[in-house]
Parts: structure tokens; sequence; C-alpha cells
């Protein structure tokens, strides 16, 4: 073996990284590998922005992780020195009125309930407090103020420059190949580029790339593609906060949701849906001309101020989704010196200022109240996905 520690961690994404530090902080030796550069391009964490909400229907333990994230995010900002983490509030609208147990009334009757204020909104103060919004097209929602967007590209920067700090080995321009294993114990990882990486214990935080590094996972989990646009517009005044903010656009019916003005000068508008299965390094991810066709049918009846913005760059986002898109974080219940921490499931990043308490926990065979959500679970092809403001419907409208 080339490199012997208490722990490796392959990948550093936000499951890894903060995987990493807690585990450093808890007085282990930590090597971190990754393909890099880090932050790796073509990871679901490297973009230049993410949802920080709560609204997850009547999941309250959700709502609760992103309320002790939100707390860590505002930490890191002090600790970095640099706002990365902004908290402009989320607008949640619907194309109709609140009813029964909908998304949108579980959401807002869970945060009520948590002693929390979220501000009603009807159609007319949708128009008037957000005017790129006055479409009349939206006719019930809320806005919550505790929320926002993560930087999370350069958060996971910073978290890596953190690691190395605190003592992680971080090895960059490693890319896992191959999990060693001497019969059911696994002993490490050899990596494509020729090195063998020994541990003690070995977790897996590879996100897309888990399920071909152990291919038992393939029946409970893919890599899926999702379209991200990023739009250029010729006035950026009314796209900044508080006029504008993260928005979600009827998700349980549309998938669109967005961000206000970045600091790159551009509006990002994604979808959170369905979407084709992808090899994470195999399949190209590529916008399609479909997603361009339903992105402007959404601006055209959404944000219509937004229909001359130059679209500068695209990209197709990976989700690993595991099939019931709660997160699989457990250790292996066959191999001895295993565990995986991935199955971000498009609504990942916001818990990353838990994910490492969380992760670290279970790796040592600690208690932890969240655990048992993401344990290692049997799903079969009839599992469905129940993150509640996904779109679900068919992959290839999404």
């Amino acid at each position: 073996m080339n490199s012997s520690s208490d722990f490796l961690v392959v990948g550093a994404g936000i499951f890894g990284v903060t995987t990493a530090l807690e585990l450093r902080s808890r007085g282990y030796e930590v090597t971190m590998i990754d393909p890099g550069p880090l932050p790796y391009p073509l990871a679901a964490s490297t973009d230049v922005s993410k949802v920080v909400r709560m609204e997850y229907g009547d999941d309250l333990q959700y709502m609760r992780m992103v309320i002790r994230a939100i707390e860590g995010f505002h930490r890191w900002n002090e600790e970095f020195g640099e706002n990365l983490y902004h908290e402009t509030g989320v607008m949640v609208v619907s194309k109709t009125a609140m009813s029964g147990d909908d998304y949108l009334e579980s959401s807002y009757r869970a945060v009520l309930e948590e002693g929390l204020k979220p501000e009603r909104l009807s159609a007319e103060e949708i128009g008037r407090r957000f005017p790129a919004w006055d479409t009349g097209r939206y006719v019930d929602g809320f806005y919550h103020a505790r929320g926002g967007y993560a930087e999370s590209g350069r958060v996971v920067g910073k978290l890596v420059e953190r690691a190395e700090q605190a003592g992680v080995s971080v090895r960059p321009g490693q890319t896992a190949d191959k999990v060693l294993t001497d019969g059911s114990r696994v002993l490490g990882v050899r990596t494509r580029e020729g090195e063998n990486f020994a541990a003690d214990h070995t977790v897996l935080a590879a996100g897309s790339w888990t399920p071909w590094l152990l291919p038992e996972l393939q029946r409970v989990m893919t890599a899926t593609g999702h379209p991200i646009f990023h739009l250029k517009p010729k006035d950026p005044a009314i796209f900044r906060p508080p006029g504008f903010v993260v928005f979600l656009a009827d998700t349980p019916n549309t998938g669109w949701y967005g961000f206000p003005l970045l600091r790159e000068g551009i509006v990002k508008v994604a979808r959170h849906g369905g979407g084709p299965s992808l090899h994470p390094e195999d399949d190209e991810r590529v916008v399609y001309e479909e997603d361009f066709a339903q992105m402007q049918i959404f601006l055209e009846e959404s944000i219509p101020s937004l229909l001359d913005a130059e679209v500068v760059y695209t990209r197709r986002c990976l989700y690993n989704d595991t099939l019931d898109e709660h997160f699989w974080i457990d250790r292996h219940p066959e191999r001895e010196g295993l565990s995986v921490a991935t199955g971000g499931s498009g609504h990942g990043f916001k818990f990353g200022p838990v994910f490492g308490e969380l992760i670290a926990d279970t790796v040592e065979g600690k208690a932890n109240d969240w655990a048992p959500k993401f344990r290692w679970r049997e799903l079969d092809a009839k599992t469905q996905g129940v993150e509640a403001s996904r779109f679900h419907g068919d992959a290839e409208e999404a």
C-alpha cells in the first residue's frame, strides 16, 4: 500500500469534505482522495449556487436538519471571513390555491408550527413584492425570510482548504477505481493512477460514481441529469433582492426553481424533476433542445422579463438519485471497514453543515437521531421518490 490512515474518504464533494473535517476533529488520521482539481468540475457540489430552504412538505426531520444547517452556514460565513451563504429568503408559489396536504400548504403549516414566521402571499402580493412575477399565473404562496442560497463551489473550495489546514491528507488527482478487499473486509481503494490507499475504515462519498465503485448499489441508486441555465438579463436591477429572491415555482408540478442575480451577473434557472439516466463520465452532460423549449415556456408564463436574456452557460447537473430520494448514509452491512455517504438526490447540498457530524457518528457506530432515515435499506423497482418539492412527472418531460 502506498498510503495508510485511520479513515480514507473517497470524494471531496460536500458529503466527503465535511466527513473528513469532522473525523479529523475527532483525532483521526484522515486521507481524502478525489479526481480533482478541487472543487472537482464534474461533481454535483461544484456549481455557482445551491438553494438553502427548509420547505419540505410534512417531512419534519428534513426541515429541522435545515434549521440547524442554516445556523452552520452563518457560522461558516464568519469562519471563512466571507459571505458565501446569502439569506435572501425563499419565495414558494403555486398556480393553484393551498389545499389539503399539498406541498405548499404542508410546508407553510410545518414552518408555522415550528414557531417560524412565513409570510402568506396572495396573487396581488406576489406581483407587488416581486414585480418580475406579476403575470397572474401564481395565485398563492408564501415568502420565508429564513433561507436563501449558498455559493456551493466556493463553499467546497473553502472547506477543502480547511481540511488541508487541519491536517487531512488531501490527494487530488487520484481517481478511485477498485475497492480492495480481503474476504469480507475492505482494506482501501486502488486508483486509476496506480496508487493504493489503505485505511482501517473507508468512506465512499463519491456521489454519482458510488454505484460504479460498489455495484451492489446499482439496484437502489442511479445517476440522472438535470438542466441548468445561466441567464444574463438586460436589466439586472430588477433581479436583485428583495424584489427577486430564491424561488420555487410550483415545483411539485413544474420542477422549476432559481436564484436572484448572482455575483457572476447571471440569474440561474434550473429544473428539479426527472431526468435521463447518465454515466458520470461516459455520457455527455448537455442540455437538450427540449430543455430549452420547456425553459422558454416557463419564462413566458412566469418571468417574461427574462425571455430576452442571453443564455451564457448551460450545464446538466448529475444527481446521485436513490429510488426513494433519501440520502444513503450507513456502514455496509456485509463489508467490514466500509461505509457509504451519498445519494444527494438533487437536494443534499443544503445539509452540508450537519453532514459531517451525522456521517462521522454513523461510521463510528454512534447513535444519531437523524441517522435511521438514511440507513442501508431494501428498495425495489416499485419504490417511488418522495422528495416533496420535486416534479415527479415523466422523465422525458423533465
